[in-house]
């Protein structure tokens, strides 16, 4: 098994969250600040290089009633591309995407729980949010 990597893609960052190969505890790692497509791209190579990622999974902003709304379809615009940049990286990374939703409404209870304010550090949210998603995403798939 490799590690796995978790994105929360926002308009001004993307939270991370990672998992070792034992796949069972997700950990915020941070966040990117935005800084265009191909400077964030050639970021996310880099952590998935050096982290040895096999596995990325994208947190998909699905409405409440199931629709991909305007974010949904610019997420899978950037899953399509980060695909496309691992391929021609020569990276044996797959991306995946995940529902997302509530996921940032609990990394704010989450992080409110621990004492800390999630209005004052957006990108510790944003990271929480990412290990929301992952999180989810290894409970879902466990045993399997």
């Amino acid at each position: 098994m490799t590690s796995i990597l978790a994105l929360d893609v926002g308009e001004r960052r993307i939270g991370l969250a990672t998992c070792g190969e034992a796949r069972s505890i997700a950990t915020p790692r941070g966040a990117l600040s935005r800084r265009g497509r191909q400077r964030d791209l050639a970021a996310l190579l880099r952590i998935v290089q050096e982290g040895g990622i096999g596995l990325i999974i994208v947190g998909l902003p699905i409405s409440l009633d199931g629709a991909l709304g305007p974010q949904a379809q610019r997420t899978l615009a950037f899953c399509d591309a980060l695909q496309q940049a691992l391929q021609e990286a020569g990276v044996p990374a797959r991306v995946e995407t995940w529902d997302e939703r509530y996921s940032t409404v609990e990394a704010e209870r989450l992080l409110r729980d621990a004492g800390r304010q999630p209005s004052r550090d957006k990108a510790r949210l944003d990271a929480s949010a990412a290990a929301v998603i992952l999180q989810s995403y290894l409970d879902a798939h466990r045993g399997h």
